[in-house]
Order: C-alpha cells, then structure tokens, then sequence
C-alpha cells in the first residue's frame, strides 16, 4: 500500500513534511548547540580561561594541583598598579601584570617587536628577566628594544610591546599603560609586601565536567574576599547578549517544533480524507476494522521510521552547511552536537505521528462501506476537539522540553491559543459578512465571495493554520529585530572607549581645553570622592570581604550632580531643586536592592576621617554598558563641596589618533588614562556573530513556515480543483477562474495577517518582558507586514498550487480527484 500511495503521489505531502520536521528540528537543535558551544568558548577569552578565582591575596597553591589532577588547564596572574624606572631617571605609572607560562588559557596574547608594530599571537608570556610594554611607554620613558627598566629591586630587560590580552579589561587593575612579566620575577622585586593592593586570580579551563567538579570542590572553601568568576560575573554585557541569544534559539527551535507539528498534522488529515473511499471499498470486500487499523499502523510507524532516518541525515546536513557557511565568523571550532538534537527529531517525528497523523486514520477504519455507492456520507476522518486538545498538549510538551523554558513555552502558546480562540470568531464572521457584499459584486467577486460562504467552516479553520505559521514567523522576526537593535544601541560606534581618572582641580580646565584642542568628544567631567558605607538607619552594617554580596560595609566612588546624570532614569522618589543645602543621596536602584535601602533611609558615611549622613531622596536606573561615567551615589553639589576630590570622565578616540594619548600623557603624567577600545572590539566582534547566528536560524524557520503554508494551502486544493473544474466543464473561463481564486486565497490571508498580527504584538510582549529581560514598545511597522505577507503570500501559493485546473482537460482533473 505504502508503495502504490507513493507512486501515485498520495504519501508525498505526508513524508516531505515528516522529513523536513525532523531535518528542520534535528538540525536547528545541532546548529544551536554546536554553536552555542562555540560562542560561550569564544567569549571565555574575556577571561583568559573558563573560569577565574579572584583574590586579594595569594591563594592555596594545592587548588592548581587538584585543578591538575581533575584533568584541568591551569594559571595564575598578579596585578598590581607600580613605577618604573629607565636608565635615563625617567619614570612613570604603570598597570603591572605578571603572568605564568600557561596564560592565557583562553583567547590570544599578541606582541610586537617595536611599539606599534605589526602585532602576531604567541601561546604564553615574556621570559624570565623579560618584560613587555604598552607601546606608548617606549616614547614616555625614552627607551627602545632591549633597554633596561627597573621595577622595584630588580632590573629587566624590554624584549616586546605588549598589544593584547584577552583578559584586559577584567582586573582591577587593568588600567594605565600596560607591564607584562614573568610570574616567576615577582620575588625579586620586592614590590609585594603584605598589605600591598593587590589582585590575584587562578584561572581555569578545560572539560566543562571537570570544571564543575572543581567548581563545587572550590566554592566552600573560598574565604571573605576571593570570588569565583565566569563569563556572566566577568563580563556582564556580554554574559547578558550570550543568554538572550540562547533564549532566542531555544525560542526558534521551539517554534520549529510547532510549525512542524502543524505541517504534519495538515498534509495527515489530507492524506486519511483521500483514503476514506480505498478503507470503504476494502470494508465492502470483508475486511474488518482491527485489519485496517493494522494495515494503517504499520505503514505509519514504517514510513515515520524512514522519515526520521531521512529527516536526521537532513538535519545533519543542515548543520554542517551552516558552519560550513559560518566558518569565516567563527575563530573557534564548534564541538560536537551529540546525539541530542537527533534524539529531539526521532522524538518530536514520534509525538507528531502519534498525536496528529495517527487519529485521522485510526478513525477510516469507522468508514461505511455505503460510501462505495453514496459519496455524500460524511467523512469519519474529521478532528474533533478531543484531537485539538491533543495535539496542543503534544506540542506544549515537546516545546517544554526542547526548551527547558516554562516561560518561554508559555508565551508561545498563548499567542496560539489567542490566534485558535479569536481567529474562528473572527474568521466566521468577516466571511459571513461577505455574502452582503457578494450579491452586489461583479462576477468575478460574487464567484470568490460564493466560495468563501460554501465553505465557512473549513476557511474558518484555514485562516487559524495560516494565522498560527505567519503568528510564529512574525514572533521570531519581531525578536530578532528588538534584540539586534539593542545590541547595535549597546555599543554605537561613536561610545567612548577611553575612561580618564584621577584628575586634580588644578587640570581641569587645561584637560578640556586640550580636549576641544583636539577634536576629541568627551563626557562631562565628573567629581569622584572614595567613601565607606558603615550605617542604614543608625543601624551599623556588617564588615565582610570586598566582593561578598547583600548588605555590608563597602567602600565606592561618592560624586556630586546639580541636574540628572546623563542616561540615567528615575525609577522613584524626584530629583533635588537646585541650590538645597539639605543632606540627600541619590542611589542606584539595583545598589540600592542590595543593600536594602528605599527612599526616605538615613545612610551613614566615613569620608577619610570626617562622618557624613543623607537621607535616599531618590532612585535611579542607568546602563552599565553605556561607557559613560556611572556612580552608584550621588550628592547635591554643596553636600560634598568641602570634601578633596578629583576627576574623571570618558572620551571616545579613534584607532588612528591613539598617538593623541602620549601627547597628553606628557602634559599630564598624573592623570590616568584607561584604554577600553580593545575591549569593546571583542564585544563587537561577539555581538555580530551572535547577530549572525540569529539570522541564520531565523532563515531556517522562515523556510519551515512556508512548508506549513504550502501544507495549509494544500489541504483544500482538491475541493477548489473539483469546484474549478465543473465550471471549465461549463465553459468558465480562464480569468474569471483564477481570478476567483486570487480573491479567494487573498481574503483568507488578510484575516489571517490581521489575527497572525495582534497575536504576535501579544507574545512578543510576555517573551520580551518574561523571558529576554527586555522593555516592550510596540511595533507599528508589523501591521503592514503582516497583512502583506498575509495577503500576497497566500494569494500566491493558493494561485500556484491550483494552475493545473487551466492547463489540463477538465474531464482528467475530474478523474483524478
């Protein structure tokens, strides 16, 4: 049976949309793990490893040796701020950083060997005795290749200029003009003594299951002021652009699933309906209906077997064209899927045959053999709700699992339950509402409009499956836009990508004069005092390591602000009327969470020596990532007036103006200049990869959602044919055929865009807001969308697929169907 039905075309709807679900699902899941993978590796380099221990003081060397003994890569780092010394007595800050021979795990560590030379990648550090340095030292300390500089009570020689390391921006003292050495020089600088500022870190990396083993080994044993980091804690931007990435895969292999629930399930009904006189005439010769149900049965699980063995090989090839296409974006090779994903599609090919292709023809068995003889006998194949139901727990349950997101899953089918619940309202009444005008159309309209009517309920229910696949389609495609527009506003090309501290009130004015000199864009100048929070309420807090969480004494940047800071929002309370003398704070609203304060606590202070208390006037919300200067408190101007303070703001400087730097530095050897731009390339660079992967996904199930409206359009095609072909018989012609047709399908696809379109407005927001962390707006350019791609799509496909009526005899199209 199974071979005549493919000869004669019957299965091939049936077995094109099995294999493309599987090969679709199996090969989403493939790309977005591998890829997945190959994205959280490539932004370890933010850290040099797969995860960092930070410390401000040496750590056991017995946590490398387990590390070892697990099977892990190690190495350690030492950072610290120092002066150097040429032989010509010159000297200047630098940002110290001694590395073991194993840096950096992660990531590359380039060198030149002249300031500002050709840079290349090397596998670890300067030698003993060596040290490399910021190519802007070789002019500031008059020196070249192979001087000698001295730090502390040692004397190395200047081997290279250091140009990248892929940790840069993350220690605290990663700023000013960068030193490199060899950890194994330390001891004999004597510039580490006990109590000397520094930051240690033991970097990790290797098997991510013995990464954890450590990890948990490692946690109960770290003491006040040592933290374990990651990607999410190192870099927090990047960490957050990597989690709404995978949400948005999780949400496009998701939707997959739907959509290919939805085509099996539409080409299952079209293929059990042709069947229903075959099971009659087999009935009519004895055969029983435990035989057909038997005879059904295998041939399902035979054809969902090669279906899903076929659609595995395609999701395979799927995968290996994407990277083979992605490659170039890519600057690190994707590991292994797994099994998994092909475990997804074998899975999801199961659930869609046993919850939508099996019913329909589980009930031909109940066909009467009468239909032998009286083809007006209504079809046993019909769903009924009892499937609908089904079905919509099927796919909620692969959804769930796919996802392993009850919010992701729920947003989702929200929106398709509002597209099913409104769309057969809607639906029913906007084509009953046709018959008013079908009797005053022209021939043409009336001939549309009478098709529309005959078949109300089954266009009803059309309307909803095209609804459902343009619904998803425009989902995927309104988050893909909101979260690329978010990366791209993130880091504009214009943001600074230099910080400038520590600058005295006496260098103000001549700092922006040089500034404006110059041509250089810069953020206003902001004053910065170091404060301790010692009391909330006159209620003391509790003293703890630097980098332990929730309420406790800490120490931060205090500034002073007559206006609202730039970027920054009030989230409550108001701000200051200008001139008050009054004690006020204004404190950032997540600061302000950790520390359990609300407006209207009293906060004490230790400035130096001098105590200070203001009463939390008002809350603020600001973005981290917008490279301006930020504080987590702010008072007004006279509060802090009598208190010493200095400087600091963020300027924006091309790549080929960084020699602007050395000029400054000259003119102001105290003020420290924090580099950012290297930093903010690798964000970039991650950024447009994810960016990337998202519009590949996105590709994919754009091309699943076509298949579902083909298997839409497909499903009444036969009855429009039989229609079209009586009235051929009759001497219709071909116009005004076609043309009923393209009103026909166009009136479809409108009402199924303006459904398709507020259900996606609908579940764009609760994906937004519950599951991306992301504010909604909405989005006026969707309804042009999405009526247009309703109705010309539609129209198109549902033209297309009945062409054959013009072209071929009508008396064979009669035959056949």
């Amino acid at each position: 049976m199974l071979a005549r039905d493919w000869r004669g075309g019957e299965l091939g709807i049936l077995a094109m949309a099995l294999v493309l679900a599987v090969g679709v699902v199996s090969g989403i899941s493939a790309f977005t793990s591998r890829l997945q993978g190959a994205l959280e590796q490539e932004s370890h380099r933010f850290l040099a490893a797969d995860l960092v221990v930070r410390s401000s003081r040496e750590m056991p060397a017995d946590w490398l040796q387990e590390a070892l003994d697990d099977g892990l890569s190690v190495a350690t780092t030492l950072a610290f701020p120092s002066m150097i010394y040429s032989t010509s007595d010159a000297m200047q800050l630098v940002a110290v950083k001694a590395v073991s021979a194993a840096y950096p795990l992660r990531g590359e560590l380039s060198f030149s060997d002249e300031p500002f030379g050709e840079a290349r990648a090397v596998v670890s550090g300067p030698g003993v005795g060596e040290v490399w340095l910021d190519s802007r030292l070789f002019p500031l300390l008059d020196i070249s290749l192979g001087s000698s500089v001295a730090l502390g009570d040692a004397s190395f020689t200047v081997a290279g200029a250091v140009r990248a390391e892929p940790d840069q921006a993350a220690g605290t003292y990663g700023y000013g003009p960068r030193l490199l050495m060899n950890y194994a020089d330390i001891a004999a600088t004597g510039v580490v003594q006990p109590g000397s500022r520094v930051e240690f870190r033991q970097l990790y990396a290797g098997d991510p299951g013995a990464l954890q083993r450590h990890r948990e080994q490692l946690e109960p044993r770290l003491a006040p002021g040592q933290r374990m980091i990651d990607i999410n804690q190192g870099q927090p931007g990047i960490g957050k652009a990597l989690a709404r990435a995978e949400s948005f895969l999780l949400l496009a292999g998701s939707l997959g699933v739907v959509l290919a629930g939805v085509a099996i399930a539409l080409a299952a009904g079209r293929f059990s309906e042709r069947h229903n006189d075959y099971v009659a005439i087999m009935k009519s010769l004895g055969a029983t209906s435990g035989s057909i149900n038997f005879l059904y049965g295998r041939s399902l699980l035979l054809l969902g077997s090669i279906a899903t063995g076929a659609g595995c090989l395609l999701g395979w090839g799927i995968q290996a064209l994407f990277f083979k296409l992605f490659a170039d974006q890519l600057p690190v090779q994707p590991g292994p899927s797994g099994p998994r994903p092909y475990l997804i599609g074998s899975a999801t090919a199961l659930t869609c045959l046993m919850s939508f292709a099996w019913p329909p023809l589980r009930r031909l068995s109940l066909a009467s053999p009468l239909r032998v003889l009286r083809r007006d006998l209504p079809l046993e194949t019909r769903r009924s709700t009892r499937d609908y139901i089904i079905g919509l727990l099927a796919i909620s349950g692969l959804m769930l699992w796919y996802s392993g997101d009850w919010k992701l899953t729920a947003a989702v089918i929200s929106g398709l339950m509002i597209t099913v619940s409104l769309g057969m309202v809607l639906a029913m009444t906007l084509l009953r509402g046709g018959r008013i005008v079908g009797m005053s159309a022209g021939s043409i309209w009336r001939l549309a409009l009478a098709g529309l009517q005959r078949r109300g309920t089954a266009n009803a229910l059309q309307v909803v499956i095209f609804a459902m696949a343009i619904m998803l389609l425009l989902v995927l495609v309104l988050v893909r836009t909101s979260l690329i527009d978010e990366w791209q506003t993130q880091l504009p090309e214009d943001a600074p990508n230099h910080f400038m501290i520590n600058i005295g009130p006496q260098d103000l004015q001549p700092v922006e004069q040089m500034l404006r000199e110059e041509g250089v864009p810069s953020e206003a100048l902001y004053p910065m005092i170091r404060g301790r929070i010692m009391a909330v309420n006159d209620q003391p807090l509790p003293t703890a390591g630097e980098m332990e969480e929730g309420p406790r004494q800490r120490e931060t940047n205090l500034t002073w602000s007559t206006g609202l800071p730039t970027g920054n929002v009030l989230t409550a309370g108001e701000w200051w009327p200008d001139g008050t003398t009054e004690a006020l704070v204004s404190v950032e609203a997540e600061f302000a969470q950790r520390m359990g304060v609300e407006v209207g606590d009293k906060l004490s202070f230790l400035v130096g020596a001098q105590p200070l208390e203001a009463t939390v006037y008002n809350l603020r919300q600001l973005d981290w990532q917008s490279m301006r200067p930020n504080f987590f408190l702010v008072f007004p101007p006279d509060l802090l007036a009598s208190y010493p303070a200095t400087f600091m703001t963020s300027f924006h400087l091309d790549a080929e103006n960084k020699v602007f730097l050395n000029r400054f530095i000259r003119s102001f050897p105290t003020v420290t200049v924090i580099e950012m731009d290297l930093v903010i390339d690798q964000v970039r660079s991650i950024i447009k990869q994810v960016s990337a992967a998202v519009e590949l996904v996105l590709a994919v199930i754009l091309a699943t959602g076509a298949l579902v409206l083909v298997a839409g359009v497909q499903a009444s095609v036969d009855a429009r044919m039989h229609e079209s072909s009586i009235l051929r018989a009759l001497g219709a012609r071909r116009g005004l055929i076609l043309g009923g047709l393209f009103i026909e399908f166009s009136a479809l696809g409108l009402f199924a865009g303006i459904l398709a379109t507020v259900a996606a407005e609908l579940s764009v927001a609760m994906l937004q807001i519950w599951v991306l962390d992301m504010s909604y707006a909405p989005s006026p350019w969707l309804w042009p969308l999405g009526l247009t791609v309703g109705t010309v799509l539609i129209a198109g496909l549902g033209v297309f697929s009945c062409r054959k009526v013009v072209s071929s005899p009508p008396v064979a199209l009669l035959r056949e169907l």
